[in-house]
């Protein structure tokens, strides 16, 4: 069997969790291998600063608590995601408003945002789909215009790019996920990435169960105290250390993964030309980090079939999110604004086939071929 992911390992993380507990005797958050990653994402990135979270949910449910959003305000956002990016507004009492997506890119349509803006509105959360970039400057124009916060949700898009800017630096807050199913993983994990540096230090207490012991081990102050409300939203140094090891070798990971992408892309053309399928949509001046790879079928009956046929081929292919505004939760918190073109129509269409570093040029070959057998 072909697995649909494995999680990325490159061999001298066993190695750094082993100093973390033997060496360093530091295996509770905001240790040395931490320090070294959010490092490393700052430098990568050029965000003013980053901070490794438990969970990309927790490091959204952080910039919900920056952005000061609150019962009854709203958050305009896409239905097709992931449910920690309605939740992490749910917890705080907030309305998630659902616009729909473009069909090319599966992301935000940014045309649909300013229509379901109201009073309310104190936020836009657009979410890169694939590692491909939403209309930001667009996005922004309206969050200017309303005073809106804008948090990225970047869960996949680590080193991709809009125009130049590293996704999840663009808006106030940026939110990254290290979740076993991504580009560079530590189990459970993310970051946050902030903008305005006048944000960092309130960033900090919250994360530190509002405690400003941040400045405490940096020398600023003499003694820590409880100073905001906050939470615990430190992962252990353990997993930082098995993250710093992929950070290490990243550039060598997204090769690995644009290879087996541009070949997935090669191979599965003929098909897209004949109007079997559809392949995913790169827009002008983003750049992307080769975290997925798609395939629209003509319907929801085709991809069941395909799915089922790949299956039976020993390949893990697997379907993405069921809207948020169909589920009884997402019909209980939150509202759809306008109509629903494409959200439920394309959703029911899309099968991400296997990617993950060290997946084999034979594998995707395979793979292609039986797509291939499958339509003829």
């Amino acid at each position: 069997m072909i697995d649909f992911n494995v999680p990325p390992y490159v061999g001298t993380e066993m190695k750094y969790v082993e100093e973390a507990v033997a060496k360093n005797h530091k295996i509770c958050g905001d240790g040395p291998f931490t320090h070294r990653c959010s490092e490393w994402l700052e430098e990568r990135t050029k965000a003013e600063k980053a901070l490794l979270t438990t969970s990309c949910t927790h490091a959204t449910e952080l910039a919900a608590l920056l952005a000061n959003i609150k019962e009854g305000d709203e958050v305009i956002m896409p239905s097709y995601t992931f449910v920690s990016t309605a939740d992490a507004f749910v917890l705080r009492g907030a309305l998630p408003v659902f616009v729909d997506i473009r069909p090319d890119t599966m992301n935000i349509d940014e045309e649909k945002i300013e229509a379901a803006v109201t009073e309310r509105t104190k936020a836009i959360v657009p979410v890169h789909y694939a590692g491909v970039s939403c209309e930001m400057d667009r996005i922004l124009e309206i969050a200017e215009k309303y005073r809106l916060a804008v948090i990225e949700d970047a869960a996949q898009g680590i080193l991709s790019t809009y125009k130049g800017k590293a996704l999840g630096t663009i808006g106030d807050y940026g939110c990254f996920s290290f979740h076993e199913t991504k580009n560079y993983s530590m189990g459970e994990g993310g970051a946050l990435l902030i903008r305005d540096r006048r944000n960092v230090e309130r960033a900090e207490i919250i994360r530190e169960k509002g405690t400003n012991r941040s400045k405490f081990f940096r020398g600023q102050i003499d003694k820590y105290t409880w100073v905001d409300a906050g939470s615990s939203y430190l992962p252990s140094d353990i997993n930082a250390a098995y993250l710093l090891a992929q950070f290490e070798r990243a550039d060598e990971i997204f090769d690995d993964r644009m290879k087996s992408w541009n070949l997935y892309r090669k191979l599965l053309s003929p098909l897209a030309e004949e109007g079997k399928i559809e392949l995913p949509c790169l827009p002008e001046g983003c750049t992307h980090n080769a975290h997925m790879f798609y395939i629209k079928a003509k319907n929801l009956e085709e991809r069941t079939e395909l799915i089922r046929f790949l299956k039976a081929n020993d390949i893990q292919a697997v379907f993405h999110y069921i809207p948020l505004h169909g589920s009884p939760a997402g019909q209980r918190f939150g509202r759809f604004h306008g109509e629903d073109v494409y959200t439920t129509k394309e959703s029911e269409r899309l099968t991400r086939l296997p990617m993950f570093y060290g997946l084999k040029e034979e594998q995707v070959c395979y793979i292609s071929e039986k797509i291939m057998e499958f339509y003829h």
